[in-house]
């Protein structure tokens, strides 16, 4: 054993640990909810790629993934392993990120590893999501621009051998991924994008390749190539539910703005005693799309209900800012909203009842599906199963949930290491790896239909890798073109049969 840890290049060494680390912990989590979680919306996907019901209100990548799972081998576990394998590589990147900022090895292993234990985490990477390979897309646009930024604090930014390449590329993939899979997805390069260009000036050209070409593709494909295939498009009332939803909140707020004109529309739609009671909760935007609401009629008369969302905005545009923020404080507020009114963080549960929630009730398709059999649970160790889920219920102890469901903790405190590293380095360029974690943050901001909880597990794993900036190494970029160096010798580092995790990066020839 020995020997074979000496064939492996020290700087090799770190990656290679944290991936078979994190790896093991999530196949242990495979094996405890085998084939992977599920939620209402994985058998949406099911029923898209197995009944001729293809539609793009959910991602149509994703679809395709699951599509192939099931084709392939009958069964989703596959794809839920896939991923598993893709997050643990996508975390043992990100740790040789962090070691070129002069983080100790061990520290950012140690944040891998967290990211994969959680249980909130952990679970999440083997559910049957399209939300999971979003994750990982953004988890590897992160490692990529923090080596971009790294460049720059070596004053390398001019550079451009094969790593730089390589960089660039990850870069692409990573935004290309979240462009893929979550609708709004797109709108993280584009946020991101301004950021980067600021904090990377002779990388401009590149910059724009990297988040510019990912927004144009997602964008052709949903606009155009889905359609040309014959994917069913998003009816108008899915579209734009939010919008009705925010003209519900501001209506039970201050009812005596809107005209006589106004109501009248709004009652074709629904009695105004939903627009004014159920329908105004701001935190959960589909009280408003349910019964008594006609969703039918509202996409009939959706540009109707478009021009009078522009008419509340101008008429009350602090009644409608405080809609959206309310509805998306699961980005920005560590603490939940009322349960009573749906504003406790929404958690899904990593297993599937009988009746494939609802599904089979209403749907004959998917009751009588030949794939409704593996469509459950089925843990290759039922102790094993015992033991994770109720390590995941306790994880959902309501004065933890700050801590293991909340995204917006995680971006405080992604910022709060970027300040303290960058006060230490004396320079600003740091500020390029807060891009992804605000990018992200700033899009739940923007829209958001409910406090679920899986929205902002993508800007978590970001924020606890984040975290071992603090300990980074001070004199690292001091000197240009030089590496941080450890401050004393180490006698680890000077072990060949050492595993690398303290050691620092070699200095760029």
């Amino acid at each position: 054993m020995r020997e074979r840890l000496e064939r492996i290049p020290k700087e090799r060494r770190l990656p290679l640990a944290v991936y078979a680390v994190t790896q093991a912990i999530f196949l242990l989590w495979w094996a405890a909810f085998y084939p992977g979680g599920m939620s209402y919306d994985s058998i949406s996907y099911v029923w898209h790629v197995t009944t001729g019901h293809w539609m793009s209100n959910h991602s149509v990548a994703y679809d395709g993934l699951v599509w192939l799972s099931l084709q392939t081998t009958g069964d989703l576990a596959i794809l839920t392993l896939a991923q598993s394998i893709a997050m643990a590589a996508a975390l043992a990147y990100v740790t040789v990120t962090l070691r070129q900022f002069g983080v100790p090895g061990k520290w950012s292993a140690w944040a891998a590893i967290v990211c994969a234990a959680l249980p909130s985490l952990g679970t999440f990477t083997i559910f049957v999501w399209k939300d999971v390979p979003f994750a990982i897309g953004a988890v590897l646009a992160f490692g990529a621009a923090g080596r971009l930024v790294a460049r720059r604090m070596r004053d390398e930014q001019s550079v451009r051998d094969k790593a730089f390449r390589n960089e660039i590329a990850l870069l692409f993939l990573g935004f290309l991924c979240m462009g893929l899979f979550r609708n709004n997805g797109l709108l993280v390069a584009v946020i991101a994008a301004p950021v980067l260009l600021l904090v990377l000036p002779r990388m401009r050209k590149a910059l724009l390749v990297a988040t510019v070409i990912p927004v144009l593709i997602s964008g052709l494909l949903n606009l155009v190539v889905y359609p040309a295939l014959g994917v069913i498009t998003p009816t108008k009332d899915q579209v734009y539910a939010m919008n009705y939803a925010d003209i519900a909140v501001v209506y039970g707020k201050a009812p005596k703005t809107f005209t006589k004109a106004d109501t009248e529309l709004m009652a074709k739609v629904a009695p105004l005693s939903h627009w004014s009671g159920r329908a105004a909760n701001c935190y959960n935007a589909d009280w408003a799309m349910q019964k008594p609401m006609d969703r039918k009629k509202a996409a009939q008369l959706n540009t109707q209900l478009i021009d009078l969302w522009t008419r509340v905005l101008k008429r009350t545009p602090d009644q409608m800012i405080g809609a959206r923020l309310c509805r998306s404080q699961i980005a920005w507020s560590p603490f939940p909203g009322p349960a009573d009114l749906a504003g406790n963080t929404l958690i899904s549960v990593p297993s599937v009842p009988k009746n494939l929630f609802g599904w089979t009730n209403w749907n004959p398709e998917m009751r009588d599906s030949p794939y409704r059999p593996e469509l459950k649970i089925r843990p290759l160790n039922d102790h094993l199963h015992d033991v994770a889920y109720f390590t995941w219920k306790a994880s959902k102890t309501p004065q933890l949930q700050w801590l293991l469901f909340r995204g917006a903790t995680w971006c405080f405190a992604a910022y709060a290491a970027v300040w303290v590293f960058s006060r230490r380095q004396r320079s600003w360029a740091p500020v390029g790896l807060m891009a992804v974690t605000l990018s992200l943050q700033l899009t739940v901001v923007v829209a958001n239909p409910a406090p679920l909880a899986r929205y902002m597990f993508a800007p978590m794993f970001l924020g606890i890798l984040t975290l071992p900036l603090i300990g980074a190494n001070p004199r690292f970029g001091r000197r240009s073109g030089a590496e941080p160096q450890a401050s004393g010798p180490s006698r680890k580092s000077e072990d060949p049969s050492s595993t690398g995790l303290d050691a620092q990066p070699a200095p760029v020839s």
